[in-house]
């Protein structure tokens, strides 16, 4: 009897002590699995193009452009779960983007990021005083930050989109290329992708219309009062083209539309699924 209550009483000490392990080891887990909940964390930089502010106003319901990539890649079935965290904002270029106070308040802490896709120079082409030379400065002290504060994540490059006309599409597009090489960091080439899409669908089909109402022939005022946001008239689509197509630059806002921001999701959600898989296999 003795003997079967010490047996009893070693076996219940080793279950003890395996169950305080096992508390330990989620214990130390925990602090990972609540800030990550177990996905990729991809973190999108940018400017008006990467933000999606007027769409977000218009179909604030509407999956965005950080939505559409995670559901994209979800649907591949054979990929991780992904968190994307947009943090673009219209107007930046990367000197206000650091020198305001955005980059360490909102990105150099962030925990646990897997990929940073960066996209910046249509702002940066108009701004900086000689852009040549300046933009590639900023670039490279971007970089340098991003490789600092988070030391494990994979830094993507991208080309802007289609904006303003092609010479100087290329014109930035050069120096993004030159700052990837010299600093042998991945480029993705999303302006080719974006321009082929425009030339198979339209000039205009990706692009928003924000138009001033006091350009607008009164006659049509009470009609566009209902798509009419800070003094604009704003629609997504060509909803509006058969009636005001025909004033001049009725299609000068070449931000994207939703079109447009799915065209940049699909292709980013294609760029991150083969990567993942090349990683999966290396």
């Amino acid at each position: 009897m003795i003997c079967r209550l010490l047996v009893t009483r070693c076996h219940f000490s080793r279950l003890l002590t395996l169950f305080a392990a096992i508390v330990i080891a989620a214990g130390l887990s925990l602090p990972a699995q609540a800030e990550h909940e177990g996905k990729l964390q991809i973190l999108l930089l940018g400017d008006s193009t990467t933000e999606g502010g007027i769409p977000r106003l218009i179909k604030p319901t509407a999956p965005q452009l950080e939505q559409v990539i995670e559901q994209l890649l979800a649907a591949e079935g054979d990929l991780p779960p992904t968190h994307v965290i947009n943090n673009g904002l219209s107007g930046d270029t990367i000197d206000r983007f650091v020198e305001s106070g955005r980059y360490a308040g909102e990105v150099a802490g962030l925990a646990g990021i897997d990929y940073v896709f960066v996209r910046y120079g249509i702002n940066d082409y108009g701004r900086c005083k000689n852009f040549a030379t300046d933009f590639p400065r900023d670039y490279y002290g971007l970089i340098a930050r991003l490789r600092k504060d988070h030391p494990h994540a994979k830094i993507v490059l991208m080309t802007v989109i289609p904006y303003q006309n092609a010479a100087i599409g290329e014109a930035i597009n050069m120096r993004i290329r030159e700052v990837a090489e010299q600093e042998q960091l991945p480029l993705f080439d999303i302006y080719p992708l974006y321009d082929q899409v425009l030339k198979s669908t339209g000039h205009n089909s990706l692009n928003y219309r924000r138009y001033p109402i006091e350009n607008v022939p009164e006659k049509f005022h009470a009609f566009v009062a209902p798509y009419v946001h800070d003094g604009r008239v704003v629609v997504l689509d060509n909803e509006l083209d058969g009636i005001l197509g025909h004033l001049p630059r009725w299609y000068g806002d070449r931000h994207p539309n939703l079109a447009g921001y799915n065209v940049i999701a699909a292709e980013t959600a294609k760029y991150l699924a083969e990567d993942l898989r090349k990683r999966k296999t290396d």
